[in-house]
């Protein structure tokens, strides 16, 4: 089992008050990871069928799309890039934003929910810039869960989760996976299982990961 006791912590830049939960008790914050945009660094599955360009077209809508649920949920919203943050200019006010840390996805995702839950926030959701059938109703539900369940779950249709939610973090939940595979989810699962937490899922949605999902999901971004 790996440790993440020495990994780097997240670069961080604030820009606004923090927002609470609908009750104005409960500190909620939503985390979201995404790439810094670059032809053929974003969608590389899907580049594969429409070309690099098209491929960082539609990841620059699913952003979009990902931000406009973000600005209207009932959280803090940290926005974790991989490489670089934007420049101030281009910041949106009422975000925090940070950095990833170093290491795979697990490392990463790990420090970002240690980052977050160690400054008083009493629930934390992570998601990605993949899912186009996210809305708002689901990040709000995954808080709401979050009042009675350690752990909350939004599984993909392709073995993986578009959104995990937690109380309190644990490694486990972040090593021996095969990241960006079908084994993950239940990987993750099992993981929770073994923790004795309580846990709840959410509705199944679609990843825009390919051109076929891309078609079945999204076919007027084609």
């Amino acid at each position: 089992m790996n440790t993440f006791s020495n990994q780097q912590s997240p670069s961080t830049e604030s820009e606004a008050t923090h927002k609470t939960g609908e009750n104005g008790f409960n500190r909620c914050a939503l985390m979201v990871f995404l790439r810094n945009p670059s032809p053929g660094k974003v969608k590389t599955r899907l580049a594969a069928d429409v070309g690099p360009e098209k491929a960082l077209e539609v990841y620059l809508k699913l952003v979009d799309h990902t931000l406009a649920v973000c600005h209207n949920a009932q959280a803090e919203v940290h926005l974790f890039y991989d490489q670089s943050l934007p420049e101030p200019a281009e910041r949106m006010l009422g975000f925090h934003y940070h950095v990833q840390s170093n290491g795979d996805l697990g490392k990463r995702m790990f420090e970002a929910f240690r980052t977050v839950l160690s400054t008083g926030t009493d629930k934390a959701v992570i998601i990605g810039s993949d899912c186009a059938e996210l809305t708002v109703d689901h990040v709000n539900e995954a808080f709401h869960k979050l009042d009675k369940k350690d752990a909350v779950v939004g599984p993909a249709l392709d073995g993986g989760y578009y959104l995990l939610g937690l109380r309190k973090v644990h490694p486990a939940l972040f090593t021996e996976k095969e990241w960006s595979t079908d084994t993950v989810l239940e990987q993750t699962m099992e993981d929770i299982h073994r923790l004795g937490w309580t846990f709840s899922t959410l509705k199944a949605l679609r990843d825009i990961d390919t051109i076929d999902d891309l078609k079945e999901v999204r076919p007027d971004w084609l």
